[in-house]
This record gives C-alpha cells, structure tokens and sequence, in this order.
C-alpha cells in the first residue's frame, strides 16, 4: 500500500471517528443523562456504547484496515532497536496493563481501549476472552466516568440557569 493510499485511508478513518464520537459523546450523551437522570441514562447509554463499540471492532476485523493508526502505535510495543526514544515508548506501553486500561477508558471509548489492548498487531483475528474483559472494564470505567461528568457538567448549568431566573 502506498504512502498516499495509507494516509487517505487514517484521515479518512480518524475524521470519521471523531464525528461520530463526537456525536455520541456531546450531543446524544447529554441529552440522555439529562433526560433520564444519572442511573438510567448511564444504563442506557452503557447499552448503546457496548453495541456502537462492538460494531466498530466486528467492522475493524472484517475491513482488515488500520484505519485509526492504532495497529502502527502497538508495533512499537514490541520495539528493540537502537532509537532509545522508541526503547522507551516500548517500555512505557508494557508496563502496568490496568494503569493503561485506565488511561484509555477514560480518554477513549472501548473499541479503541479494547483494539490497543489486544495481543498481536495487525491480525484483525476478533476477540478472545482476555479482550473481552478488557472491552467490558473500559466499557464500565469509560462510560461510568462519561456519565458522571455529564450529569455534573448537566448539574452546573442547571443551577447557574436557576440563579439567574
């Protein structure tokens, strides 16, 4: 694959993922926590997350495309070279599995935690159960956390709107 053809495939990948993250994460989400309060709209937004994210890894396995980069960043796990930059970013990405299911829950949805974290790179080989626990802890944590800022975000707005009426 060339060069060209590589980096229309991530920016097209990438554009496409943030939009619907976006979506999903600024205007679907605060809708929902705000409609049915904290309790039910985390559970159905945990619903909605898990059937979105495991789409998109059914989708990332059949497409058999790196078309977030995401394959290129876990090569570099396994690095041995000279570069002591990227001994050290090797390093770094093996240590502490939860520390980084944390990381990534918290600063991505559970199809990326989940596709980072599987074993091997550029397989494309679906998930066994080690991904599954995987895909449903960033799932709780991820949208947990989500759910929680929302609704405070929501709560804030809410009672400043009050003090000006």
């Amino acid at each position: 694959m060339g060069i060209k053809e590589r980096l229309s495939i991530l920016g097209i990948g990438i554009i496409g993922n943030q939009a619907m993250v976006y979506a999903f994460n600024w205007v679907l989400y605060p809708m929902v926590i705000w409609w049915l309060g904290l309790g039910a709209g985390f559970a159905v937004m945990t619903v909605l997350s898990f059937l979105v994210c495991y789409g998109l890894i059914l989708f990332y396995d059949w497409a058999k495309q790196d078309w977030l980069g995401v394959e290129t960043i876990k090569e570099l796990r396994g690095y041995c070279g000279d570069n002591v930059a990227g001994r050290l970013a090797s390093w770094i990405m093996k240590r502490s599995e939860p520390v980084v299911l944390i990381f990534l829950s918290v600063k991505f949805d559970p199809f990326i935690t989940t596709i980072y974290m599987r074993q091997g790179a550029g397989q494309y080989n679906g998930m066994v159960g080690r991904d599954w626990k995987v895909f449903i802890a960033s799932l709780i944590i991820g949208d947990l956390y989500w759910a929680i800022a929302v609704f405070t975000g929501i709560s804030i707005i809410e009672y400043l709107l009050a003090l000006l009426r």
